[in-house]
């Protein structure tokens, strides 16, 4: 198999407006350690709570209120939130590239759950 066509493809992204607009907010936002921390903080817990509702688990009320609280705190201040949307853009822009290939193979993706 030639492996040219994804090279290219790889390059397209890194020059898509989604990952450059990511990239851009990236650096500066993620430069402030306690921001950083609590992005981190935040990725953790929302991962934590998918995996909850993936298994069928009902997320801890505490822990919920924890991410609440956490959530509007980042996307209160306008460039966190900026960077974290920028971040779900291109995370449904690389999940809708994955989808086109995975049909084009006939290749099905079991979810957990």
């Amino acid at each position: 198999m030639e492996y040219s066509t994804a090279y290219r493809l790889a390059d397209e992204i890194r020059r898509s407006e989604e990952y450059t607009t990511y990239h851009g907010l990236k650096d500066s936002v993620m430069a402030d350690e306690t921001v950083a921390a609590l992005i981190r903080e935040y990725r953790r817990m929302q991962t934590a709570m998918q995996m909850s509702m993936l298994s069928g688990s009902q997320a801890d009320p505490e822990e919920m209120q924890r991410f609440n609280t956490l959530t509007a705190l980042l996307f209160g201040k306008p460039e966190v939130s900026q960077f974290l949307l920028a971040e779900i853009r291109l995370q449904q822009t690389l999940a809708d590239i994955m989808k086109i290939i995975t049909e084009a193979t006939g290749l099905e993706i079991q979810l957990p759950g």
